[in-house]
């Protein structure tokens, strides 16, 4: 069995953070060094990114078993989990089958509902990168600069570039099992899925993740839910505003 990477934090009662689609634990650490203060918070790498195992099995249901194995193997009985975008379709469904593991649910800017695929350009260009050819970081931005003209975005991306040796680099993520089941992570959730504990739901304002008709939805799912608006913050919005969302988290678990 293998089991995921990651960083462990603080003491107190334990905080599990699972974040989006392309990212890693440390994108958290900022934040995380905060909730350590009163938390045991463990920052996870999840299947095919980070410094966690590659696999060419990908879906929402495996990840959700590679996090039961590993609050299992660190013999943790319950946890607040707090997921965010993939990471927080992987939370939704991880409580409503392991509902009894689970203190206070937390989800960010996701809802449980089907989304379009939207993320081809940036696909399209780490796809694009030749690492025998492109041999710096520079090289390696100027290539995805001509698919991504969002600097943030790009930033956010070349965190997962990491040294093999003095001339060659590459992804910390798997990015063939990614791009082949992409799709396994836009789908929606079950009709069935259900969980009945103390939710929280924070969306960005800006975001359009979270959209009106998503409450509905949300409700049907976690009927003990609140969900709220973190202001001046979009999709990321625990790095545009992390004051407020570090607020809001610690008010609710509290």
């Amino acid at each position: 069995m293998k089991i995921l990477h990651s960083r462990v934090l603080g003491e107190g009662s334990p905080l599990v953070i699972l974040h989006g689609f392309l990212g890693m634990g440390d994108n958290w650490k900022t934040l995380a060094n905060k909730f350590a203060e009163n938390y045991e918070v463990h920052l996870l790498d999840q299947r095919n990114h980070g410094r966690s195992f590659h696999s060419d099995e990908f879906s929402l249901e495996i990840l959700v078993e590679d996090l039961w194995d590993y609050i299992e193997f660190h013999k943790l009985d319950t946890i607040n989990l707090l997921g965010h975008s993939m990471g927080g379709k992987v939370a939704m469904l991880f409580a409503s089958k392991y509902p009894k593991r689970i203190q206070k649910l937390l989800i960010a800017d996701i809802s449980p509902r089907k989304y379009p695929a939207h993320h081809q350009d940036i696909l399209t260009a780490l796809n694009a990168v030749d690492f025998k050819i492109q041999s710096s970081r520079e090289e390696i931005e100027k290539v995805l600069e001509r698919y991504i003209p969002q600097h943030g975005v790009r930033q956010f991306l070349m965190k997962n570039i990491t040294r093999v040796d003095r001339d060659t680099y590459k992804y910390r993520f798997n990015l063939q099992s990614i791009t082949d089941d992409y799709h396994e992570i836009t789908i929606g959730l079950p009709s069935e899925v259900r969980y009945d504990g103390e939710t929280l739901f924070l969306r960005g304002d800006t975001s359009g993740y979270i959209g009106i008709e998503d409450e509905i939805l949300i409700h049907n799912h976690f009927p003990n839910t609140e969900i709220v608006t973190v202001i001046n913050s979009g999709h990321w919005l625990h790095a545009d505003n992390p004051i407020d969302f570090y607020s809001e988290v610690v008010s609710f678990l509290d």
